[in-house]
């Protein structure tokens, strides 16, 4: 929550986040509940509604304790039941609603290349950053945003990401790789993945590489957190097989970069991109906001173009990262218009203004923490078995499937008799009868390691 001193720069960002904050209850919500949610006093909040009402952005419904306030129906930006489609026609039409910042940037973007100045990286968007005083986001919709996707409990760093991973890895996959101009459908995708194909098509490839690169977070990211590493192994696993050079992965760029239908010509010092992406990740550390953190790493990993291809991929998997270290619903991009991802990416490069940004980032990742919320709800009570030996069951899986050991061989091994944990063989003998391709990252297995097993019969 905002402290004493963040208290009047949060009032000045009220008014821009409040169209946001609404969003998130298209039914309406009382002047009380966006106080205790932004820290702000309820006086400020009526204050900021009434005027916004004044202007008709705002719609009051009600009297006295029954007042609530809502966006009018036009700018509700709650998904539609069109919206929500996974057909890329449908994903083409869903757009949030721009704030009046965003839609004047619009407007000086759409002017001719030639009529633009040209521009190249400025260090100073990242060196002046101060993490926890300097803010990207609005603090109110950041924190809004953070309460809305955070797993409730207190539960190891990454928890929420492994219990939606066969969602995710489908819905990031497919939506990242969209945005690069990837022609597989979600379908497509999904029986990709489930069968387990190598691919040969550089489509394939790429989709396969996202499916990899989360993977790898979800394992990495709770033991390692934010690091260099961390990130440099994404990009690794996002671009293997693209790059004609296997040394560029994971490396500092070398080589010049130009980015198509832009004036902006990122820098092209390896010393001073390799300064700057260690700074990067440093600062996204130190960030208390697993919201904001996730923003400053989207924008600032795509502005710097670090590595010689594959930038905004792997920005977009690394925004996941201080989402999973604080549990929070992960980020998959959902239903972004490429045009519109586009526009918000050339506001930053060009004009270092992060008013489309901005809202295109707080509209996908709301979409995302219903998805999830709702892929949640749908599993039901977890077994508290599986909760208490979780680790224990990954292991024996791993005994069982990648080392070919008999069940009763990998119980010894581990030390799990019937009267030291009662039921857990059961649950394994259920959980291999269970075991597929298409669900085996979950245990740390390899789609080869699985469809191999299953292949010889499922020994046991």
């Amino acid at each position: 929550m905002p402290t004493a001193t963040q208290a009047v720069a949060t009032s000045a960002d009220l008014l821009n986040a409040m169209p946001a904050l609404l969003a998130l209850h298209p039914q309406g919500i009382s002047s009380g509940q966006i106080a205790q949610a932004t820290g702000l006093s309820t006086a400020t909040v009526k204050r900021h509604l009434e005027r916004l009402c004044s202007l008709g952005q705002v719609v009051r419904t009600g009297q006295s304790r029954a007042t609530r306030y809502r966006l009018p129906e036009a700018s509700a930006l709650t998904p539609t039941a069109t919206q929500t489609s996974t057909s890329p026609s449908a994903a083409d039409t869903a757009h949030p609603a721009w704030s009046t910042a965003a839609e004047q940037l619009r407007r000086r973007l759409s002017r001719p290349l030639a009529a633009r100045a040209h521009v190249t990286y400025q260090r100073s968007l990242a060196d002046d950053y101060v993490p926890n005083h300097s803010a990207l986001l609005p603090p109110s919709l950041a924190q809004t945003l953070a309460n809305q996707g955070r797993l409730q409990g207190q539960q190891p760093a990454g928890t929420y990401a492994r219990k939606v991973l066969e969602q995710l890895l489908i819905d990031l996959s497919w939506s990242s790789s969209r945005l690069e101009g990837n022609t597989y459908t979600r379908l497509a995708t999904e029986e990709l993945f489930k069968q387990g194909l190598s691919g040969t098509d550089t489509e394939a490839v790429m989709l396969l590489n996202h499916k990899n690169a989360i993977e790898f977070m979800v394992d990495a990211v709770p033991e390692q957190g934010l690091t260099l590493s961390v990130v440099r192994n994404l990009h690794a696993l996002l671009m293997q097989d693209l790059l004609a050079d296997s040394q560029s992965l994971g490396s500092i760029r070398q080589k010049v970069v130009n980015i198509s239908g832009t004036v902006y010509l990122p820098t092209q010092v390896p010393s001073l991109l390799s300064e700057m992406l260690n700074l990067v990740i440093d600062k996204a550390r130190l960030i208390n906001n697993p919201v904001e953190a996730a923003f400053f790493l989207w924008v600032h990993l795509a502005y710097l173009q670090p590595f010689e291809d594959g930038n905004k991929r792997t920005s977009r998997l690394s925004a996941n990262i201080p989402l999973m270290l604080y549990n929070c619903a992960p980020l998959s991009f959902m239903d972004v218009n490429q045009h519109d991802y586009a526009q918000a990416m050339l506001g930053v490069y060009e004009l270092r203004d992060m008013a489309l940004a901005v809202d295109l980032f707080s509209w996908t990742y709301q979409r995302s923490c219903q998805k999830y919320a709702v892929v949640l709800e749908s599993m039901g009570i977890p077994n508290p078995l599986r909760l208490q030996h979780r680790e224990h069951l990954n292991e024996a899986m791993a005994l069982v499937v990648r080392e070919r050991q008999p069940l009763n061989a990998a119980l010894q091994t581990l030390g799990l008799t019937p009267q030291q944990a009662p039921g857990f063989a059961e649950l394994l003998r259920d959980e291999l009868h269970t075991l597929e391709a298409f669900n085996c990252a979950r245990y740390r297995l390899t789609v080869r390691t699985t469809t191999e097993w299953i292949a010889a019969g499922r020994p046991q």
